[in-house]
């Protein structure tokens, strides 16, 4: 599936931004454009089921697949969070980009309590401005009213086909190209056990000191200062 696109700037080294779930090309609307300042063209997809993107089955490997049909190969960095994170995993060795950042990736989704899990996840689509900004306390007001407008156009069935990975250990065996991996302070998706298991594999790991899941949304500048050496 060809992939609905929004772009930054026009510098010479590419940049490639994939977000999360419930979300589109609407949550990088700080990082896209400091990265151009940086001297990057910044190119952000809405995965299927999100912002102005088609619909249809919602299976990471097609995710994958849609980020491979839609990006440009040989991308100077490509930056996933969370779902995104996940779809570029499964992407990265046949995008090759030079270095990838995985920001909060949901590589192990434990097998969710009572009240939580999939559906829960679905019927956030309805949550209001109050509800969102409640429990993303450390947002910006225009990321509140963003995240409301994403919902708003978000097909909450993603969320619902996300049952079979829960439990699913989908941590890579090793990185395909120079890779670092930024996690939330702490990290509800890679616990300290498992950010020492891909340190062992060969990942660079980093924590955003304080940073909730959305680390760029949390702390932009944090989340900008964790990048360094990498941008």
């Amino acid at each position: 599936m060809q992939l609905h696109t929004r772009t930054w700037g026009e510098g010479d080294r590419l940049a490639l931004l994939v977000h999360g779930i419930m979300a589109d090309h609407r949550t990088w609307r700080r990082v896209g454009p400091a990265l151009a300042g940086l001297g990057y063209r910044v190119i952000a997809v809405d995965l299927r089921g999100h912002g102005a993107s088609g619909r249809g089955e919602y299976r990471p490997e097609l995710y994958a697949d849609d980020l491979v049909e839609t990006l440009p190969r040989g991308a100077e960095l490509a930056i996933g969070h969370s779902l995104g994170a996940l779809a570029l995993s499964l992407a990265v060795d046949r995008l090759k980009p030079r270095r990838a950042v995985f920001s909060d990736p949901a590589w192990y989704l434990a097998s969710p309590e009572p009240g939580v899990g999939p559906e829960a996840l679905a019927r956030f689509k309805s949550a209001g401005k109050e509800q969102i900004r409640a429990l993303n306390p450390r947002w910006e007001e225009a990321d509140v009213d963003i995240e409301a407008r994403t919902l708003a156009v978000w097909d909450e069935a993603t969320a619902l086909d996300l049952a079979p990975l829960f439990g699913r250990d989908l941590l890579p065996a090793a990185p395909v190209v120079p890779s670092l991996v930024q996690l939330a302070d702490p990290s509800a998706l890679i616990p300290p056990e498992r950010a020492a298991l891909l340190e062992e594999r060969g990942f660079e790991v980093r924590s955003v000191a304080g940073a909730g899941h959305t680390i760029h949304r949390d702390d932009f500048e944090g989340f900008m200062a964790s990048l360094e050496g990498w941008v």
